[in-house]
């Protein structure tokens, strides 16, 4: 699942949470505390559809085409086994389904009557065409920072894909959810109008990483914590958080918290964002489909500026944890140590040393440490590879365990890993296991 997919359920699960109390209590006024964006009821604000055509010079349309991949436009607009664009793509929540919008030239169905100006009002304001207000699964305050000229530039290339003759789903939300009109306040509590300032006592680069990093990458929208009004809180931006329905953990990004990036050299986030592996570790999961789908196609440059402005992001709760790992049974971490032996150090080395850098080490990884213990559990679960990249065309893979080892067995060898070798993880448990075990793959 990619990033903008993993939000929009995470987004999704607590915006239409907020719904529902506002449904409860028939109160139009709790309206501007629900977290879904509404349908806009002046048409007078909405953009001309038609106007001026884009600028379809080949330099702009590669251009375009290099900036919809920073974006991951591909990851949300294609549906598996589906035409470019062509949306589609179900995306579930705990309330319903939503469903991708076609995105190719199509007249009918997709942005082919939309004019330049629309596509740049959409992307600045978060309202089509028509009047509507996007719903947050789209990454409006994220993409609400891209300048003018990319807009223009991702909008040109846009004209240029093959047109698909297929209808927009509709969105398949239980009542009241499917009620937008209540739905107005998210943007007045987290939607920030405006683009990208830069700041001028810092580098080029770094306003270059910090561009792509808030704007078109988005990456707050599964590095930050979703609350219960489906919303984040500016304080938490980039320190981790679960991804509702998905299941996985978006560690953090901050320099020194659970997670973070603070002692990372520029090459191993490098290494990590456009390889897929890297000498700390490897990508899984959601964060693979990234790395494939966009991070492996952006230059060198691009990617560095991105590490470089990643690793000054402020820490607000420092203190990553540096005392002893908390107490574990002996006898879980005897049975942890001998499944260890037996299905993992071939690989992982003895002393989780790893095999750099196809097996990554687990001693001192801070992946393995985490608060949560939700990736290790699944990884050795349901296995995983890293993304076969340009730069790693043949990734090493993760075998699953799942069926090898019972509940009790996965947690503790999970608790072995995230507790020896001076590791600072605590010990899981078997019901952690479990509820992972039970839940849908992703």
């Amino acid at each position: 699942m990619t990033t903008s997919r993993r939000a929009a359920a995470s987004l999704m699960a607590g915006a239409l949470a907020v719904s529902m109390i506002a449904a409860a209590s028939a109160v139009v006024a709790l309206a501007p505390h629900a977290p879904l964006i509404a349908e806009a009821r002046a048409a007078e604000t909405a953009p001309a559809a038609i106007g001026n055509p884009s600028d379809t010079r080949p330099d702009i349309v590669k251009r375009g085409e290099y900036l919809a991949r920073a974006g991951d436009c591909v990851a949300c607009h294609t549906a598996p086994r589906g035409k470019l664009f062509g949306g589609g793509l179900a995306m579930e929540t705990p309330f319903g389904t939503l469903y991708s919008p076609n995105i190719s030239p199509d007249a009918q169905y997709g942005i082919g009557t939309w004019s330049e100006e629309a596509f740049f009002t959409m992307m600045r304001t978060g309202r089509t065409p028509d009047g509507k207000l996007l719903y947050p699964a789209m990454p409006i305050a994220q993409y609400t920072k891209v300048t003018r000229e990319d807009s223009n530039a991702i909008f040109a290339y846009l004209k240029t894909v093959p047109p698909v003759r297929q209808p927009n789903h509709k969105h398949t939300l239980r009542f009241p959810f499917n009620q937008r009109k209540l739905l107005y306040g998210w943007r007045t509590l987290y939607f920030r109008e405006g683009e990208f300032q830069p700041d001028p006592t810092k580098s080029v680069e770094w306003n270059r990483g910090a561009y792509l990093v808030e704007g078109l990458g988005h990456c707050t929208m599964c590095h930050t914590k979703i609350n219960m009004l489906g919303g984040s809180s500016q304080s938490e931006q980039f320190a981790g958080g679960l991804i509702p329905v998905q299941n996985w953990y978006a560690p953090s990004l901050t320099s020194d918290k659970d997670g973070g990036l603070g002692d990372w050299t520029i090459k191993d986030i490098v290494d990590l964002l456009q390889a897929g592996i890297s000498d700390r570790g490897a990508v899984y999961g959601p964060m693979a489909e990234v790395t494939y789908h966009s991070l492996q196609y952006m230059t060198d440059a691009d990617v560095k500026a991105m590490a470089a402005y990643l690793k000054t992001l402020p820490d607000n709760d420092r203190g990553r944890k540096s005392g002893p790992s908390a107490p574990t049974s002996t006898n879980v971490f005897a049975l942890g140590e001998k499944l260890y032996a037996d299905k993992c150090a071939l690989c992982h080395g003895a002393k989780g040393e790893g095999q750099l850098q196809h097996y990554p080490p687990l001693a001192g990884n801070q992946s393995i440490e985490m608060d949560s213990a939700v990736n290790p559990i699944r990884i050795v679960l349901n296995g995983g590879f890293p993304p076969g990249t340009m730069r790693n065309p043949e990734p090493y893979g993760m075998p699953p365990f799942g069926q090898e080892l019972n509940d009790t067995d996965a947690a503790a060898v999970v608790t072995y890993i995230r507790t020896a070798w001076g590791n600072h993880g605590k010990p899981v448990t078997a019901r952690e296991v479990n509820e992972l075990r039970k839940a849908p793959l992703h």
